[in-house]
């Protein structure tokens, strides 16, 4: 079976039949979906057993966040400035600024731009990987704090709120700035025992913003097009998490497709050489931010991301697997 594309095109498409080469993306923009929450979060493992089912076309971390919000000010003002920051991103400082390239002035001009780049970029990679006709594309936290832009481009397109526990999230980036981690080669560095304050209070301040800024679109979005998973309760059910998750998306998969996918990507299935404190793969137990982080650094992220951990009743439950 030949895949659908995402967009409209009026180009020929070698073993595409032209009726479904020159699909509408009208037609078709309910088989985007959005994998929207956090870094950190969980987000790989829930994105490959996705991809194990047939239907999914699996797009991982296309990073349109980082080109089309910027963080400002950087990250270095949370060991530089005079007091805390409030985070933002630049378009939204300079979105009045008519010269500024995404200005609200002319955004008549390059929105319908940016959405078709989007789009063919996506359907090349579907008509590259899709092993079936209407494929639903899986794109994994493509930068969560852009989310509202994306969305209001794409607003029949489905919102996956995967969601989890701001201070795992904290520990985990922590554990990512290390000598040998595997972040070292994407850009992070061993952080310093006096700048891990900084990172913590960066990080959490990071993880606010963007869960802040996804509720809001999640609220806002059609009730039928968006579902929030939390990763706690993935890990404690992630054959009956992936099964509800399937049935929102929608992807027709069976409870043994599932249950097949849960357990091909384990934690316990990784190899042992793939997964541990310096790897991508670090582990599958909530809140061990309570064991890994210092007093201090639990003061810190209780500070930045107190009112959102207790709005989302995370100061409440208890980890899994804890007494």
């Amino acid at each position: 079976m030949v895949p659908r594309p995402l967009s409209h095109s009026d180009r020929s498409v070698p073993g595409v039949p032209p009726e479904l080469a020159a699909a509408s993306l009208d037609a078709a923009e309910d088989r985007l979906a959005w994998i929207f929450g956090s870094s950190r979060s969980g987000s790989t493992w829930l994105l490959r057993m996705l991809a194990s089912l047939d239907r999914v076309v699996p797009i991982d971390d296309p990073h349109l966040g980082h080109h089309l919000g910027v963080w400002r000010p950087i990250s270095l003002a949370w060991a530089t400035a005079e007091h805390p920051p409030d985070l933002t991103t630049l378009d939204r400082v300079k979105h009045d600024k008519d010269s500024y390239f995404f200005s609200d002035r002319y955004r008549d001009a390059w929105e319908p731009a940016l959405r078709r780049l989007i789009v063919e970029r996506f359907d090349a990679q579907v008509r590259d990987t899709a092993r079936t006709a209407d494929p639903v594309v899986v794109v994994k936290e493509p930068g969560s704090h852009v989310a509202d832009v994306l969305l209001s481009m794409f607003p029949r397109s489905r919102l996956v709120f995967l969601l989890r526990d701001g201070r795992d999230v904290v520990d985990s980036w922590l554990a990512a700035y290390r000598t040998g981690s595997w972040a070292l080669d994407e850009g992070a560095f061993p952080v310093t025992d006096g700048g891990r304050a900084a990172l913590v209070r960066w990080q959490s301040a990071v993880w606010a913003y963007r869960t802040d800024l996804v509720r809001r679109v999640f609220d806002a979005h059609p009730e039928d097009l968006r579902v929030m998973v939390r990763y706690e309760d993935l890990v404690a059910d992630p054959e009956g998490e992936l099964a509800r998750l399937c049935r929102h998306l929608p992807v027709r998969a069976s409870e043994q497709a599932c249950a097949a996918a849960a357990a091909r990507h384990a934690f316990a299935a990784v190899p042992a050489a793939a997964k541990g404190e310096t790897k991508e793969i670090r582990s599958a137990s909530p809140g061990c931010w309570r064991e890994n982080l210092t007093a201090e650094e639990h003061d810190i992220m209780h500070e930045v991301m107190g009112r959102q951990l207790a709005e989302l009743g995370y100061l409440d439950r208890t980890p899994a697997g804890a007494s």
